[in-house]
């Protein structure tokens, strides 16, 4: 599987708000996720430390307004997408805008590295 065919169905799902499925489709077992520097996400390794991560994140979340994702850009073992998000968490009652950059390496048809660009809110996440 080619980088652009891993980077279209992931974007594909991405879309659905599939996260979980496109990470277990996608994600090698020793994938490293690194998060902003000072986020309390942090830097993980691992696809069960990834899919740990999500469901704290599910439970954090009250609703999904909006969910954009862009299409990928390709080159060579590398892909990227804007991802913009309007959401509510919980005990806040105001919908909150999200955008970030999303870089993932791909090896052998498995993303082996994801690195998210976004401007941390601190009373949030």
């Amino acid at each position: 599987m080619t980088t652009q065919n891993v980077a279209d169905r992931m974007i594909l799902l991405m879309r659905e708000g599939k996260y979980e499925e496109a990470q277990k489709e996608f994600y090698a077992e020793d994938i490293v996720s690194m998060e902003p520097e000072g986020t309390p996400k942090g830097t993980v390794h691992g696809l069960d430390a990834i899919l740990e991560r999500g469901k704290q994140w599910d439970e954090m979340v009250e609703k999904v307004h909006s969910n954009e994702v862009s299409d990928p850009i390709v080159a060579d073992n590398f892909f990227s997408c804007s991802l913009k998000s309007r959401i509510t968490f919980k005990g806040n009652p105001e919908p909150v805008d999200m955008e970030e950059i999303c870089v993932y390496e791909v090896s052998n048809g498995k993303i082996v590295k994801e690195q998210f660009f976004y401007t941390p809110m601190p009373e949030v996440v």
